[in-house]
């Protein structure tokens, strides 16, 4: 194909390669796009809630599906001989736990998971933190979450841990209830920041180091960067000066 005084012959290999690569690099800018849209749908739901009237666990009905990021209390005692730590979790970077202590609610059979916050780990894996309590018969005040976010499931909640506190994988109702001994309400609550007895709390659902929507922005941008350069490299070595061009 002749553009101008240029020839365009692409070569088999060349054109296989950028029609492998193009797609993908296309997808994965998308992939980012869509990212972006989901975490700043967490973000304007969870300050769309703190708004809202705050849930009474003690006497409400619970709804985890309408109630996320909403405003919630109770009363009650929390259980401290059954804490739970969340391994793998991160803050600015340094690796550490998310303490989950059940409380159990006034005048009832059920418990409610509260994460009191971040503590960081310590030099081995045989040391846990002090996740001790000063005053366990408190009430508290906080926002209803699903909980820190974790990896793959791969093996058990916590294969290899025996005693408490507990260090466990991933947070599964069911069989905490069976463990600590009481049911679960489905939802963790979120200590707030200015209650007593937690630890690091930074709830607004956007990494403190800024990983927020606006970084996978950045990344599409980057990927969609790396397709038009892709496009400009694949035409730039296929293109031959005619030889009639090279002589005048």
């Amino acid at each position: 194909m002749r553009i101008g005084s240029f020839d365009f012959r692409p070569g088999l290999v060349p054109t296989a390669a950028f029609l492998l690569l193009l797609p993908g690099l296309i997808a994965l800018g998308f992939w980012q796009l869509d990212r972006a849209e989901q975490r700043q749908g967490l973000l304007d739901s969870f300050d769309a809630q703190r708004t809202a009237e705050p849930v009474d666990l003690n006497r409400d009905r619970l709804d985890p599906d309408t109630m996320l990021f909403r405003p919630a209390r109770a009363e009650g005692e929390f259980l401290t001989g059954r804490t739970l730590l969340l391994d793998n979790q991160t803050h600015r970077r340094t690796v550490g736990y998310h303490v989950l202590t059940p409380y159990r609610l006034a005048e009832s059979d059920q418990a409610v998971l509260v994460d009191r916050g971040w503590v960081p780990a310590g030099d081995s894996r045989a040391e846990l933190p002090d996740t001790a309590m000063q005053n366990p018969e408190i009430s508290i005040e906080g926002h209803l979450d699903q909980g820190p976010p974790t990896g793959i499931r791969l093996g058990g909640i916590a294969d290899g841990e025996t005693g408490w506190p507990l260090r466990i994988q991933y947070i599964d109702y069911a069989e905490l209830g069976d463990r600590i001994g009481t049911e679960l309400l489905p939802v963790v609550l979120r200590l707030a920041p200015d209650s007593a007895e937690g630890f690091v709390r930074e709830w607004r659902p956007e990494h403190p180091d800024g990983y927020g929507p606006e970084r996978n922005r950045a990344y599409a941008v980057q990927w969609f960067g790396l397709a038009a350069a892709l496009v400009v490299i694949y035409f730039a070595v296929n293109l031959r000066r005619r030889p009639e061009d090279l002589n005048e």
